[in-house]
């Protein structure tokens, strides 16, 4: 799609942006909405029906929520009845295709396939209505009496595709009384620049590497080959991912919101608990608060319990792709949260953090490689280059030559992927005048050059679409 590149929002942000900040207050929202649903609909131009039936229903049934607000049982059927569309609407157009192949996998029918192009960020904008409609349920949230400030939470564009998942409670206040001010729009653009630097300059010849070896003939690459393969194709998703959501959060920023953060360091985890509270933060909050916790949460003893592990992270895999890897990794992470919680974490919480991190980093290395088959019949093949057993050698030349001539993105992307630019701010705020003043003019500096370097990639790469964007 045209605008998933990344060419597209140097053209898009500027008009958008300009305007904004020159119309009234008053006009502020429908500015955004305006520019929100031409950045939706550019590449698709039908599926902006689909976001205004959705929200049409979660507003409409919000108001009748506020209608009966005396009568529990018929706000209960208006909430079933928005979120049963919604995952109606999800399960359609995302899961409808793996369904009916499973069906025919499992009867030998031969249903054909519909066909269906999938909307893009359904899954993000879904769970953001449903939100809503819970919430409102709970009488967290007042109602949205105004359809189009609804419909400009739903289809703002900064965070529309790929999140954060934003709820209505964050974002409420500010759709009606927000102060745009300087310093905000400053470093809301220093954000979107780190933003775009991990993109562009980290993420992309990550993802190069990864390509370059997921190529080779299957099983002929070395174990250390495939083993830097693996942790190729997590940087590019961390960087990646992070860097959509550093750029959403200063556009954010710009436009006079603050959205939640998405990621704190995850690579940096010392166990897969620890992981899980660092990544996609909005997802994983939301599955507590609306599944996990309305399930029993760990309340009622140890099986519920279980169980209820099992069907969230069951879900959490379903939720990022119609395919039976997505499923598989999400088990994978159910399990193994349920082995750390009963049966090592306690003794894992009494090693020195350097085997922490060891061991965490290798389970998402190893779940990342789960994530990007969805070819199981491939997925085994690269578990045996792995682990040595498709008659490959441990070690070739190969290795090196990727290893030289990818070293400094491996490097600067295993540095960045710790919290090293927190501990170096933290330092210079205790700093002196002096030293503060110089190192803001090296660091304007670097944003120039870094500006530079990352326009040069783009001219000779114009496509960039951000892997979070099929989800």
């Amino acid at each position: 799609m045209v605008f998933s590149s990344i060419p597209f929002l140097f053209f898009f942000l500027p008009i958008c942006l300009i305007l904004y900040y020159a119309v009234p207050y008053r006009w502020k929202n429908s500015v955004l909405l305006f520019f929100s649903l031409i950045f939706y609909a550019w590449g698709e131009p039908v599926y902006i029906l689909l976001m205004f039936f959705a929200t049409a229903v979660d507003y409409c049934n919000g108001r009748l929520m506020e209608r009966f607000d005396r009568n529990e049982g018929m706000r209960r059927l208006f909430l079933v009845c928005s979120v049963t569309v919604n995952l109606s609407v999800l399960a359609f157009f995302k899961y409808a295709d793996f369904l009916i192949g499973t069906f025919n996998g499992i009867f030998s029918a031969s249903i054909k396939p519909l066909g269906l192009g999938l909307p893009v960020g359904i899954s993000f904008f879904t769970f953001q209505t449903m939100s809503y409609s819970i919430d409102l349920y709970r009488r967290k949230v007042p109602m949205e009496r105004n359809y189009l400030d609804y419909l400009t939470y739903v289809s703002m564009f900064p965070q529309l595709v790929a999140g954060p998942i934003v709820r209505y409670s964050v974002v409420n206040e500010e759709l009606r009384h927000r102060e745009i001010k300087k310093e905000e729009v400053t470093e809301g653009l220093f954000r979107f620049m780190q933003g775009l630097f991990k993109k562009v300059l980290i993420a992309n010849q990550a993802g190069a590497l990864w390509e370059e070896i997921r190529a080779l003939e299957a099983g002929s690459a070395s174990v250390a080959t495939a083993w830097l393969g693996a942790l190729a194709f997590t940087l590019q998703l961390y960087f990646d991912f992070s860097a959509y959501s550093d750029m959403a959060i200063g556009m954010g920023r710009m436009l006079g919101f603050r959205f939640p953060e998405n990621f704190n360091y995850p690579l940096s985890s010392v166990s897969v608990t620890d992981f899980w509270r660092r990544w996609h933060i909005s997802l994983s909050s939301w599955f507590r608060d609306y599944v996990y916790i309305p399930l029993g949460g760990n309340r009622k003893g140890t099986l519920r319990h279980l169980r209820n592990m099992l069907i969230v992270w069951f879900l959490t895999g379903l939720w990022h792709g119609a395919a039976w890897n997505f499923v598989l990794w999400g088990l994978y992470y159910g399990v193994l949260l349920v082995l750390e919680k009963y049966v090592w974490g306690k003794a894992l919480e009494r090693l020195p953090k350097i085997f922490g991190h060891f061991y965490a980093v290798l389970i998402v290395v190893v779940g990342f490689v789960i994530f990007v088959f969805d070819d199981m019949g491939a997925l085994g093949v690269y578990f045996r280059s792995m682990a040595g057993c498709a008659g490959n050698a441990w070690w070739g030349t190969e290795f090196l030559w990727y290893l030289f001539n990818y070293k400094v993105v491996l490097a600067a992307a295993v540095v960045l992927a710790f919290p090293v630019y927190p501990w170096f701010k933290k330092k210079l705020e205790a700093a002196g005048d002096g030293m503060r003043m110089g190192v803001s003019m090296a660091a304007m500096a670097g944003y120039v050059v870094l500006f530079l370097v990352t326009v040069a990639f783009l001219v000779n790469d114009t496509f960039n679409p951000f892997l979070y964007f099929r989800f």
